[in-house]
C-alpha cells in the first residue's frame, strides 16, 4: 500500500486538498453555527469586527511600509499617495470598497508607469 502511495503523483495533491478543506472549513462552519446567535450589537460581535478590521489595516500597513517582490521597486512616496487617494475615493463613494481598491491600485500603477516613462 505505501509503495501505491509513494508512486502515484496525484497523492501530495489529495493531501494538500483535504488540509487545506480541514484548515478553513471547521472554522467556515462553526462561525456560521455561533453567528446565527449572536446579536449584531453584542460585545463578542464587535470584537470579532474590531479584530478583523485590525488585520486587515496591518496587511495594508505591511504592503505599504515593507513590501516584497516588484511592488518593492515602487517609491513609499507613491505607495502613501495610492492609498490616500484610494481612501478618497472610498469615501466620496459612500464607502464602496471596490471603488477604494480599484482607484488605488489604478493610481500606483498609472504613477508607476509616469515615472518609468519620463526616467523618474
Amino acid at each position: 500500500m505505501n509503495d501505491v502511495m509513494a508512486n502515484a503523483w496525484w497523492w501530495p495533491f489529495v493531501m494538500i486538498l483535504v488540509a487545506g478543506w480541514l484548515a478553513t472549513d471547521v472554522w467556515r462552519w462553526l462561525g456560521v453555527f455561533a453567528g446565527g446567535k449572536l446579536r449584531e450589537d453584542s460585545e463578542l460581535f464587535i470584537w470579532v469586527r474590531c479584530v478583523a478590521t485590525a488585520l486587515v489595516a496591518g496587511v495594508i500597513s505591511k504592503l505599504i511600509l515593507f513590501p516584497q517582490g516588484i511592488l518593492a521597486e515602487t517609491p513609499i512616496w507613491l505607495r502613501l499617495a495610492a492609498a490616500a487617494f484610494g481612501f478618497l475615493c472610498f469615501q466620496l463613494s459612500r464607502q464602496r470598497v471596490i471603488v477604494g481598491v480599484l482607484s488605488a491600485v489604478g493610481f500606483l500603477i498609472t504613477g508607476w508607469l509616469m515615472l518609468d516613462k519620463f526616467g523618474l
